[in-house]
Order: C-alpha cells, then structure tokens, then sequence
C-alpha cells in the first residue's frame, strides 16, 4: 500500500493548518488586547452610540459601493465589456458578504471575476479588470493616507509624511509601466510558458491585449484612480461618522491615516478576516494620538459590526440571484433586477 498522501489531501490538510494559525492569530491577539483595557469602559462608549450617526455610516458605505461598482464599470467599458451597473453593485454586495464571512478576503475576488467572466468572453480578461481596480484602489488609499499625514503632523505614522509620499511615488513609478506597455508585461511573464506552453501563451495573449487596450484609453485609468480615491475617502468618513456617533473625538486626518493603513496591515493573511490585527493597529495608533484604547477597541468593532450588517444585504442578493436561476433552469423568465 502506497503511503503518498493524494493531492486533493494534502491540499485540504494545508487549507486547515493555515485556518487554524488564522484562528490563533485573530483570538490570542483579542485577548490579549481584552486583558489590557477596561472592557467595561469599552461596552459604555458602545452603548452610547448614536442611531443617527451610525445610520449615516451605513449611508457612507453604501456610497462607497456605489462609487465601487462605477470605477469597476469604467474599467470594464475601456475593454468594450457591456455589464450593467445594478449587476455590478449586486456582485460587490456579494462579494462584501463573502469577504466578511468567509476566512479569506479572496472570495470576493473571484465572486467579481465570475460575475463577468460570461460577458467578458474571457476569464483572464475579467482577473486583469479585477486586479487593475484593485491595485489602482490600492494606489488610492496610500494617497489618502500620505495627504491626512500631510494636513496633520499629529496624525502621521513613524517617518513622517515623506515615507508616504515615497511609497505613492515609488508604487506609481513600478505600476504605471506594467500598464502602459504591455509588450514588457509579456516579456516579463514569458518565462510562465514553461509550465504550460500553450495554456499560458493564450492568456499571455490575452492579457497584453487588454493592456494595450487600457493603454489607448488613459481617461478611462485616470477616472478609475479617480474612483479609488473616492472610495478610500468615503471609507474614511465611515469611520468618522461611528467615531462621531461614539463621541470619540478623532480627525478626519487622523483617520485618513489610520483607516488606509490598518486596511492594508489587514491584507497579511495571518488572521480571520482582520480580526485582532485591525484591533492591534487600532490600538497602538490610538496611544501614539494620545487616546485611549478602549475608544480604539469600540470604534474598531462597532464600525465591523456595521460592516458586516451591510454585508448582509449581499447574502440577501446572493440568494436572490440563485432563486433566479433555478427560475431559468425551470423554464420560467427571472425577474427583472438589472442584473
């Protein structure tokens, strides 16, 4: 009997340990946080929360979804992709859902990439939409940082507004290259044909095309960076409309600082979902601005509870769509929800 453990084994097996070193991350983070403040004190400035401020955070963030949703279809009208705006809201809703309650923030990604994969044509064309909104979103929110740390001394990290600049600088420098010229992407990703010669070479292919596409429609990269920025900004006037409505008295460019970076810390995949890690950075900018930690910590889970609430209304979509396509499969014509 042969003692080589099958792929799809080992593959689960990996999938657990790096869940289980997530879970340990996430809890032992929480509580050691719990074991340094007044939990008690945090659960008073959560009760005294405002309805009204926190109804307006949740306004907020449905905007930024909209704003989403409009840079994601810029990107895609550039490739002469045609997938209307109320289907490219609907995929974000459910995206949302699942970043927010799968352990992973991948889930999202590829609920995004299947949505318009179809109308695509292509699942390499749909993944380089994707990941250009994503790193474009990711330029965005290093900008929002640098400017809060700029209009705020009080409120940079260690180094100062000039790292920041730097990093903005230094990551328009490498990415604006990779997208306008598509033929030193290819060059660069060439030696992938080893694996599969033919396979690779296609979506090699595919994607300098879509490249070269962007590249011709430069307006169509400024208004999606534009986007980006928008949505990072609307992000954090979330975060101040619940750090208002818990009369936790932090700035705006304080949390043009905090938000952008405790997003992108949260990209480590070492925790569920952010949990602990996000509370973590809280924290230690919460003492460098002279607050305390309990106001980190409520503002912290109250502003996630709030997201994951709105996430909701994408598992809400989610089986809407699926209830639709058994409609289809039966014989019956959906409704019409602007998919």
């Amino acid at each position: 009997m042969s003692d080589t453990v099958p792929p799809a084994a080992s593959s689960s097996s990996r999938r657990l340990l790096l869940l289980t070193i997530k879970v340990v991350v996430s809890v032992g983070l929480l509580w050691l946080l719990s074991s340094r403040v007044d939990l008690a004190q945090v659960w008073r400035t959560a009760r005294t929360a405002s309805p009204l401020w926190l109804s307006a955070a949740i306004g907020l963030y449905l905007t930024m979804c909209l704003i989403s949703a409009w840079r994601w279809r810029v990107l895609l009208d550039a490739q002469d992709v045609n997938v209307r705006l109320r289907r490219l809201l609907s995929s974000i809703l459910v995206a949302t859902f699942f970043n927010n309650f799968l352990p992973s923030n991948i889930g999202g990604d590829v609920v995004r990439i299947r949505d318009t994969a179809r109308a695509a044509g292509s699942k390499t064309l749909a993944t380089t939409v994707v990941l250009l909104d994503r790193g474009m979103g990711l330029l965005g929110l290093i900008l929002v940082a640098a400017v809060g740390a700029s209009l705020d001394a009080a409120a940079s990290v260690i180094g100062g507004a000039g790292v920041l600049w730097l990093i903005f600088v230094v990551a328009l420098g490498v990415s604006t290259p990779l997208v306008l010229t598509p033929a030193f992407v290819g060059r660069l990703l060439r030696p992938l044909e080893a694996l599969h010669q033919e396979w690779v070479r296609e979506r090699l292919t595919r994607l300098t095309t879509a490249l070269g596409r962007f590249r011709e429609m430069p307006g169509a990269l400024l208004l999606c960076f534009a986007g980006g920025i928008l949505v990072q900004a609307s992000l954090v006037v979330f975060y101040a409309a619940v750090a208002r409505g818990l009369s936790i008295p932090i700035t705006l460019p304080q949390l043009a600082v905090l938000v952008p970076l405790s997003f992108i810390v949260q990209m480590v995949p070492l925790s569920v979902n952010g949990f602990g890690i996000r509370e973590a950075a809280f924290t230690l900018y919460f003492a460098r601005i002279g607050l305390p930690a309990e106001s980190a910590l409520a503002l912290s889970f109250i502003s996630a509870i709030l997201i994951m609430m709105f996430s909701l209304s994408g598992a809400a979509a989610y089986v809407l769509r699926r209830n639709q396509g058994v409609a289809v499969s039966a014989g019956r014509p959906p409704a019409d929800t602007g998919g």
